[in-house]
């Protein structure tokens, strides 16, 4: 049986931790677990919404950095902008109320919502004239496979 050092079992793994026991993952987990790719994380640790520590060329991020991941891909998931999350993000004081945050968060919110609610308008709209044209065309499909049968009879 092997010995091996709290070192090397931390360079097995992929989640390693720090001095105050705090659980980092490295980017390949962070990528994993959250369906991004490296790539995606690199760009939004360069826009400034991610701030990973390092351990020299290695990523090394936190809970606050899965935290903060976890609030960009929803703000994307709903139409936000990157610039309009980090904006929000950054508004974050751990020690005060998040007022001035809470607020900047709901008139965005009720902003985008309503540039969604009139995009689903428009996409309905085109879904019921798309349909429209599907059925008009249905129908002359029958009438023209079904006249030639009944004009040879």
């Amino acid at each position: 049986m092997k010995l091996v050092s709290p070192g090397e079992t931390a360079a097995n793994t992929n989640e390693v931790s720090n001095e105050a026991g705090e659980e980092l993952a490295r980017i390949g987990e962070m990528a994993k677990k959250y369906g991004v790719t490296l790539r995606t994380l690199r760009f939004y640790e360069d826009k400034g919404l991610l701030n990973p520590q390092r351990d020299g060329s290695t990523r090394l991020y936190t809970r606050r950095d899965k935290a903060r991941l976890k609030l960009i891909l929803l703000g994307r998931k709903v139409g936000f902008s990157l610039r309009d999350v980090k904006q929000m993000m950054d508004l974050y004081d751990p020690t005060g109320s998040n007022t001035k945050q809470l607020r900047l968060a709901l008139d965005k919110s009720e902003k985008q919502l309503a540039r969604l609610q009139k995009q689903r308008a428009l996409i309905d709209d085109a879904i019921n004239e798309l349909s429209g044209s599907m059925s008009a065309v249905r129908q002359m499909l029958i009438e023209r496979t079904t006249a030639p049968a009944s004009a040879a009879s």
